[in-house]
């Protein structure tokens, strides 16, 4: 790989990341022991008055989950979609997926500090309107005087967790080199383009049908529902890039930072996987319709609704129709720890401008 930056990037506090020409990991812990993730294991590295020892413990990878290299047009699988999220992360991502969950529980227990914080605020001073109320106050000027001293030092103590609660994220800054940078931005400006597409699906399911019984002219029926790809960032992450924001119709969304990719339920529900374990392939694909042509598509040919074997009109339907065939493009995304998704695209060029942009980006990770 052709990086430029430094090797080791403070996350959060007690949190690093390390890049090297073996690969991303990442390293947990604080002065005197740490925790750290990659390909080779996972390893505890302790330091002693001076004595260090470090420990590895077996590969606690998960099994792979060998998915089918079944090409776009033959041997469709019943259903399309991920297997469980707590599966899908790769063993040198779970650091960076520790890092996150770690800056999420920051910010909880935060929150909560900041509601007692809050409370106790509001006791304070009605305190001191009671004093008031009471005389006493008018009294005994200790009293308001202890009174405005804790309102002010509670104050301030909001306005710090305040901002510490906005710190609550990991900053991921990563700087290419110039080559990398230009085709990192190609993958950008495509992937615009790309979602501006009059129709995005996301293919749910597809199965085989007998073209002679049911006199069509297509042999795989597609189930898809339309969905919308946009650049979105998850509130966890700052980085300079906004991610690739892939909308799935039936499991965890798709989130494509520069050197991972992030599906994405809920907070504490996700997988991390390396931009490089990554299975992306894009084609194209003849597609009856039998709804609205997509204005961004084009025809390419036509066919019946009821055919012969050859592909010709069978004339023993009256009410025969003709119907277009549309190209669309195509992308299909596969790991083999078990992410499984499939895209169609009903503006073709711009497909083919995004997946040769984002081949040529991955090339430089593998």
């Amino acid at each position: 790989m052709a990086w430029s930056y430094n090797k080791r990037i403070k996350v959060i506090p007690g949190v690093h990341l390390n890049f090297s020409k073996k690969g991303i990991s990442t390293s947990i812990g604080i002065k005197g022991a740490s925790i750290n993730f990659s390909n080779s294991g996972t390893k505890v590295n302790t330091n002693v008055l001076g004595l260090s020892n470090r420990y590895q413990f077996q590969n606690s990878k998960p099994r792979p989950i060998v998915v089918p290299d079944y090409p776009v047009s033959d041997h469709f699988p019943e259903n399309i979609f991920s297997a469980d999220i707590h599966e899908i992360t790769s063993q040198n991502m779970q650091g960076i997926k520790e890092a996150i969950l770690l800056a999420h529980n920051q910010k909880n227990e935060l929150i909560s500090d900041l509601v007692k914080i809050k409370r106790t605020l509001s006791v304070t001073k009605t305190k001191k309107v009671l004093s008031y109320m009471f005389l006493y106050g008018l009294i005994n000027k200790n009293v308001r005087q202890n009174s405005e001293r804790d309102i002010k030092a509670q104050q301030e103590a909001i306005h710090q967790v305040q901002r510490m609660i906005e710190k609550c994220h990991v900053n991921f800054e990563i700087d290419f080199d110039p080559q990398i940078k230009g085709k990192f931005e190609k993958v950008y400006d495509s992937f615009r383009q790309l979602t501006a597409s009059h129709k995005i699906w996301d293919i749910t399911s597809a199965h085989f049908q007998d073209r002679v019984a049911t006199r069509s002219s297509a042999s795989t029926v597609v189930n898809r529902r339309e969905v919308r790809f946009s650049l979105k960032s998850l509130p966890y992450i700052h980085s300079e890039y906004q991610a690739l924001y892939l909308k799935n119709a039936n499991g965890a969304d798709i989130y494509i930072y520069p050197t991972f990719i992030i599906m994405y339920t809920n907070e504490t529900n996700f997988a991390i996987i390396g931009i490089d374990e990554l299975n992306f392939n894009y084609t194209f694909t003849r597609f009856t319709e039998t709804s609205a042509v997509p204005k961004d598509s084009k025809i390419i040919d036509q066919t019946w609704a009821k055919v012969n074997k050859n592909g010709t009109r069978d004339k023993r339907f009256s009410n025969n129709y003709q119907i277009p065939i549309v190209k669309y493009g195509h992308v299909r995304l596969t790991t083999q720890t078990g992410l499984q998704e499939e895209y169609e695209f009903s503006n073709y060029e711009s497909t083919e401008l995004f997946g040769r942009a984002f081949k040529d980006f991955q090339n430089e990770f593998i």
